[in-house]
């Protein structure tokens, strides 16, 4: 599934090693993969106008969030900035997320 790999990519832009100080909460990051991978499947065009096709596509997100959740909330509460996580969640397309690694 190429939406799965593109959604690895854009998750490791975001794990990189933490600064010091306090991290982002469990649910920030919950809510920063949903984020992200909703940015993922905008980029690749994914849009539905049928119910079905609708409802397919939220099959898909909720596949690749369950697939990726527990490593990627246990890699971004651990060794991610809590900044980086909320300049992530504030960004509209994946590059503005790639950004938030130059912001320090």
């Amino acid at each position: 599934m190429v939406a799965m790999k593109r959604v690895a990519v854009a998750l490791a832009l975001v794990l990189l090693p933490a600064a010091c100080g306090k991290g982002p909460s469990e649910d920030q990051c919950k809510k920063l993969l949903d984020h992200l991978v909703d940015l993922e499947f905008k980029k690749a065009g994914a849009a539905a106008s049928a119910d079905s096709q609708k409802a397919d596509l939220t099959k898909q997100k909720a596949a690749i969030v369950e697939n990726k959740s527990k490593d990627f909330v246990s890699a971004c509460v651990d060794k991610t900035a809590k900044t980086r996580v909320e300049c992530a969640l504030q960004a509209t397309d994946l590059e503005a997320v790639a950004k938030c690694d130059e912001a320090k």
